[in-house]
C-alpha cells in the first residue's frame, strides 16, 4: 500500500479530497503581513480582496514543513509517492526533495517517490486526480508513478487574464504592458512551456475573443477531445468558465469536464477574471 500526497497547486476540488481522502499541503500566503495557508483562504475572498487592491505574496512550502509531513509515514515504513507543483514557478519539489533525502538519514528503508509535474492549478489537479483513480483500481505505486509522469509530460496549460495588472503585481509582465494591455483591452493568452514556465502565445482584443482563442488552441494542440476530461478554472468568473466549456462542446463534442475555482495558491498571481483550459496533448 501506498499514500498519495501533494498540494494546493492542484486546485482539487473538495469532492476530491472527499472522495479518495488525499492528503493536501498547504502553502503560506500573505497580505497586510498577516499570513495564512492557502486552504484557509476562501477562493472568493481572495479574488474580492484582490478587486479591492489588496496584494497577496506566497511562500513555498519549506523543507521543514515537508518533514514534518513526510516523516511519520517513514515512522510507519508507509511508501509515499508526492505529486508536485511545477518547479518552474516554485521551488516547492526541490524543497520536497532535500526533506526526502534528510529523513532517509534517520529512516534509511523510506520509500518516497516525488514527482515534478512542471503543471499548475487544474492542469496539475487532473494530474493528480488520474493517479488517484489508479491507486482506487488497484494499480501498483510503479503503474502510478509511470503514468503520472507521462500524464505530467503530456498535460497542456492554456489561459488568458482578464486584467494584466495581477500579473504584473506578481512580476509575470512589465508595468508598461500592463497599461497598453488595459487602455487596448488586449488579453494575452499563455501557456506553460517544458519547463513549466508561463509563456504567452497570443494576444487578443476583448474578452470574448480570448475565451474563444482558448477553445481553438485545445483544438489545435489536443487529440480525441471528445474522449477526454477536460479541466477547466476560473478565478471568480463562473460565467466565463461556462462559455468555455460551451465551445468546447460545440466545436470538438466534449462531454466530460473537471471544473474548479482557482485556489489561493495560483489565485494571488493571476488575480480576478483568470480563465483556462487543460488537456492531453498529441
Amino acid at each position: 500500500m501506498y499514500k498519495i500526497i501533494t498540494d494546493c497547486g492542484a486546485d482539487l476540488p473538495e469532492w476530491v479530497q472527499d472522495q479518495f481522502g488525499v492528503e493536501i499541503l498547504p502553502f503560506t500566503v500573505t497580505c497586510d503581513g498577516e499570513s495564512k495557508k492557502s486552504s484557509d483562504i476562501p477562493p472568493k475572498e481572495l479574488m474580492d480582496a484582490m478587486r479591492a487592491g489588496k496584494s497577496f505574496k506566497t511562500s513555498q512550502i519549506n523543507v521543514s514543513e515537508f518533514e514534518d509531513a513526510f516523516t511519520p509515514y517513514a515512522k510507519n515504513n508507509e511508501s509515499v509517492i508526492y505529486i508536485a507543483f511545477s518547479s518552474g514557478l516554485s521551488g516547492t519539489y526541490n524543497s520536497a526533495c532535500i526533506a526526502s533525502e534528510q529523513i532517509k538519514e534517520q529512516y534509511p528503508d523510506f520509500d518516497i517517490t516525488v514527482i515534478d509535474t512542471k503543471c499548475a492549478s487544474v492542469g496539475f489537479g487532473l494530474v493528480v486526480y488520474k493517479a488517484l483513480l489508479m491507486q482506487k483500481d488497484g494499480a501498483t505505486k510503479e503503474e502510478v508513478i509511470a503514468k503520472t509522469i507521462e500524464n505530467s509530460e503530456n498535460m497542456e496549460h492554456i489561459f488568458t487574464v482578464d486584467d494584466l495588472e495581477y500579473l504584473f503585481r506578481g512580476g509575470r509582465v512589465s508595468r508598461t504592458s500592463a497599461i497598453l494591455g488595459s487602455i487596448l483591452g488586449i488579453k494575452p493568452v499563455l501557456d506553460v512551456d517544458e519547463e513549466g514556465r508561463l509563456r504567452p502565445i497570443s494576444k487578443v482584443r476583448g474578452r470574448k475573443f480570448s475565451i474563444k482563442r482558448l477553445a481553438e488552441v485545445a483544438g489545435e494542440r489536443g487529440y480525441d477531445l471528445d474522449k477526454q476530461l477536460i479541466g477547466i478554472c476560473h478565478g471568480d468568473d463562473m460565467e466565463a468558465a461556462t462559455q468555455l466549456k460551451q465551445y468546447m462542446t460545440d466545436m470538438y463534442g466534449c462531454k466530460d469536464f473537471f471544473i474548479n475555482e482557482i485556489g489561493a495558491t495560483i489565485g494571488s498571481h493571476s488575480g480576478p477574471g483568470t480563465l483556462a483550459v487543460f488537456f492531453l496533448s498529441k
